[in-house]
């Protein structure tokens, strides 16, 4: 199957194309977005502060740097804004490298890996940048990094501690953000387990924009030893594992590889029955259960649901990318755009409740919120030669344009919280002949209408296949229910025998300020209005975990809901 890829466009900044798609998002996504972007010109990421001392990085160099200008440059395409300052921080770079053209301390015969996935940020954040406005004066930063850090400790990754006895004394240790623990051999070990392999993620996306034999023998030395990895035994950060296979994914793109894509969904299956949490948020380590989400392994868990979509067309991957953007993601958003962490409801912690763990982790997730949000964007549709996929409902508009003919539609959506999505077609000179819309397990009554008229679709893979040479002026509306409906926990180490959760769509359902409600059946959930349900046989009312950066998520609030029944 051919899949052109989608690229945002954005106002001034944007390279100028012969064909391209560029996505307009308006809606709850458009306010999420320019809240984050507006997090992330507070006074904190602007140029005289965002470049920080090992100390003040808590000795993660280039971590804070990095993971700011992918943040800009994710918001900035996403919602056709310019940063601010942008420009100027990527001015200043050259100044804070050392004399090999990299940050941080130069270790002559030691490999420091928070200092190798700080850097891999730097290449993630420049590359992001480079393919958005073609500025070739991160080229030479771009190629030093990759080729004066991480090629230059070739032989040494295949070296990369992984033996479970080796690294059992910290699988107990490592907070909220991680520390260098131990050495072993010539490696300087984090808390963070497995994070070098976040930098071979960036590497791997140096490799795309710069690429050479001496990079692409030093991914292929990284991949080879994560593949070996046995990531429940050594308690490997679900971070780390999801950012690195993000990189099988982006690399099996770049190099044909399909086999990385099989390895990729080994681990994904892995991550939701040892590293996901009953929400779709993450557990830090696998299998440590009484630790705290991070929602950069949201992102991570989000995007990487997505590609696994793309390229094997399953559709349960795209639907376990709505329920983590809804219930984990949204959730994990604060009312001043930034991230912060989460409690892990289940038996470790001996609570149903979901509760407030970290107010913001302002030092790395508040700028990868802005990668999952305008990853939210970028993947709002997915084009295949002719036909075009609604991969998520999100209010806004598209425009693809090839050779001078063009395909333009508007799409109006308060979904999941209205039961009609409505498209209006403005032009269709390129010759789209199908719409894909997603019908996943939780819409029922589901009726598609073309100009008023009621059609029959074929659901294929999941979506509804609205098959026609689309003219200008042509409105395609959905219309739908939502179930209610009861699920099993996903982790059954965490939870008890016979515990549920609720749900509304892909909405997860909570009970406010409250950790003993039961709800024996699907049944004893009744609509009590304005996307309240009562349980029968008791006062509770349960609500949606998602909020639209509600102020009460924060731990002064007292916040907490019961999500375990």
């Amino acid at each position: 199957m051919l899949v052109v890829a989608i690229c945002a466009m954005c106002g001034s900044l944007a390279c100028a194309q012969e064909s391209y798609v560029d996505i307009s998002i308006d809606g709850e996504l458009a306010c999420r977005i320019n809240q984050n972007f507006n997090r992330l010109e507070t006074t904190k990421y602007l140029p005289d502060n965002v470049f920080l001392t090992e100390e003040q990085s808590g000795y993660w160099p280039g971590d804070t740097e990095g993971r700011t200008i992918l943040g800009l440059v994710c918001d900035a395409r996403a919602s056709h804004r310019s940063p601010k300052y942008l420009a100027e921080i990527i001015r200043r770079i050259p100044a804070h490298l050392n004399a090999k053209g990299y940050f941080g301390t130069i270790y002559p015969g030691k490999m420091n890996e928070q200092q190798l996935s700080g850097n891999g940020w730097v290449l993630r954040g420049l590359c992001e940048y480079y393919q958005w406005c073609g500025d070739d004066s991160v080229l030479p930063i771009i190629k030093s990094i990759a080729h004066n850090l991480f090629v230059a400790g070739q032989g040494e990754y295949a070296k990369y501690p992984i033996d479970y006895a080796e690294r059992k004394k910290m699988q107990s240790e490592g907070a909220e953000s991680g520390n260098i623990a131990t050495t072993i051999g010539n490696w300087m070990l984090s808390t963070d387990i497995g994070c070098v392999f976040i930098g071979m993620e960036g590497l791997i996306h140096a490799y795309d924009v710069v690429p050479d034999a001496e990079i692409k023998a030093t991914i292929d030395e990284l991949i080879a030893r994560f593949l070996q990895i046995d990531v429940i035994a050594i308690k490997a950060q679900t971070h780390a594992t999801l950012t690195a296979c993000r990189g099988l994914m982006r690399y099996a793109e770049i190099t044909g590889q399909q086999s990385l894509v099989a390895e990729a969904e080994k681990r994904w299956m892995l991550y939701k029955k040892y590293g996901m949490t009953e929400n779709y948020a993450n557990y830090n380590w696998f299998m440590r259960y009484d630790t705290w989400t991070e929602p950069c392994a949201i992102v991570d868990s989000y995007m990487l649901a997505i590609q696994l979509w793309l390229a094997t067309g399953k559709s349960e991957y795209r639907d376990d990318a709505e329920l983590i953007y809804y219930n984990a993601l949204c959730h994990a958003q604060r009312y001043n755009g930034g991230f912060g962490c989460d409690k892990c409801p289940g038996n470790a912690i001996g609570s149903p409740l979901l509760a407030v763990s970290a107010d913001e982790a302002h030092w790395c997730c508040t700028m990868r919120g802005g990668e999952g949000l305008g990853a939210a964007a970028r993947y709002a549709y997915r084009l295949d030669i002719n036909d075009l996929y609604v991969s998520f409902f999100h209010s806004g508009s598209i425009c693809i344009v090839e050779d001078n003919r063009r395909f333009e539609m508007r799409q109006t959506a308060d979904y999941p919280f209205g039961n009609n999505i409505r498209f209006v077609v403005d032009d269709n000179s390129r010759g789209i002949t199908s719409l894909r819309l997603p019908i996943p397990h939780w819409m029922a009554d589901v009726a598609i209408n073309v100009n008023g008229k009621p059609l029959e679709c074929t659901v294929e893979n999941g979506f509804a296949i609205v098959a026609r040479k689309f003219r200008r002026g042509d409105v395609v509306s959905l219309d739908f229910s939502l179930r209610t409906y009861l699920v099993p926990t996903l982790n059954a180490q965490n939870t008890q025998m016979g515990q549920n959760r609720a749900f509304y769509g892909p909405l997860m359902l909570g009970c406010e300020n409250a950790s003993d409600v039961r709800i024996p059946s699907a049944d004893d959930i009744t609509s009590a209005g304005f996307f309240t349900f009562g349980v029968a046989g008791s006062n509770a009312r349960l609500t949606p975990l998602y909020h639209l950066m509600d102020s009460k998520v924060w731990s002064d609030g007292n916040y907490s809901k019961q999500i375990l029944f």
